[in-house]
């Protein structure tokens, strides 16, 4: 099966190849049969006979929780790639890639039905670790379009970004959702640009659209609503956390995100919104962005 995720070809190649059939419905409107002779930015092989003893010594860069512990993950580095672990009871999901290849090795394959929650987090994984080194980044935020361009609010789990979203809809005629959990930016001709994906959290909104960012918006609750523009440094403090949080241990993908967020603010600003949950704080930050 092939799919293209902003602008980025996914093959999948083995049983359970259809992602769609295994449940992972968001990979729908992604799916294409234009140029299956084109090389892929990540191939999955499903029924992979790999074990963590292969890999020999291997450090672990990130360990943690999934969905209320449904599984424990753990993201490791070993010589020459990376290692993806995620125990269920007594079922073991495992994704492996070597550096410099785009082949990404799993044995999700092997299971009858495989678990349609860890496979499409392992999936959102491995798929960042390929387009980081390329300038892309699956970044954690809820993502308006207006007048044919992105915003995109971003924000600690709980500080309302799916509810400012939601008020933009509601009181700011035109604007709609493209994603709500995990959109994928980057430079396309140099224009900071903001892709759906087949990741949105808890909202279905899996759009294969993208959309040149107008801005970035850092929420933060209040009991009053103010917004200003960050400089540099502090742009991307606001947005780094907003990254895959896993990477965070690892040099090499830590400068990557640091050099597409670089690229980023270069053209796109970032705003600080301390804010309440009123269609007042969806007005001023529309006005800001769009009216300034």
């Amino acid at each position: 099966m092939e799919y293209i995720v902003a602008q980025y070809r996914i093959r999948t190649i083995g049983r359970h190849a259809d992602l769609v059939a295994c449940g992972v419905r968001g990979f729908a409107p992604f799916v294409t049969t234009e140029e299956p002779e084109q090389s892929a930015t990540m191939e999955l092989h499903s029924e992979c006979s790999i074990s963590k003893e292969a890999f020999g010594q291997l450090t672990e860069l990130s360990s943690f929780g999934f969905e209320a512990d449904l599984a424990q993950c753990t993201l490791y580095r070993h010589s020459s790639g990376y290692l993806f672990e995620m125990v269920k009871g007594c079922e073991c999901y495992l994704f492996a890639k070597s550096d410099q290849s785009c082949v990404v090795e799993s044995n999700y394959g092997v299971f009858d039905t495989p678990d349609t929650s860890l496979l499409r987090f392992g999936l959102w994984l491995m798929f960042g670790l390929c387009i980081a080194p390329l300038g892309a980044i699956a970044i954690h935020s809820s993502v308006l379009v207006k007048d044919n361009r992105a915003v995109l609010c971003l924000g600690e789990s709980g500080t309302g970004k799916s509810t400012h979203t939601r008020l933009w809809r509601e009181n700011i005629d035109g604007t709609t959702l493209l994603n709500d959990d995990s959109p994928i930016i980057r430079l396309v001709d140099g224009v900071p640009t903001a892709f759906g994906s087949p990741w949105s959290g808890k909202t279905p909104c899996y759009r294969n659209l993208h959309y040149p960012i107008a801005g970035f918006i850092r929420l933060s609750q209040a009991p009053y609503n103010k917004i200003h523009r960050l400089p540099v440094l502090q742009a991307i403090g606001a947005l780094l956390p907003s990254c895959p949080p896993a990477f965070a241990h690892d040099e090499a993908l830590q400068d990557a995100l640091c050099n597409t967020l670089s690229d980023m603010i270069a053209s796109a600003p970032v705003f600080h919104l301390e804010c309440l949950p009123n269609a007042a704080a969806a007005e001023l930050s529309y006005n800001t962005i769009f009216k300034a």
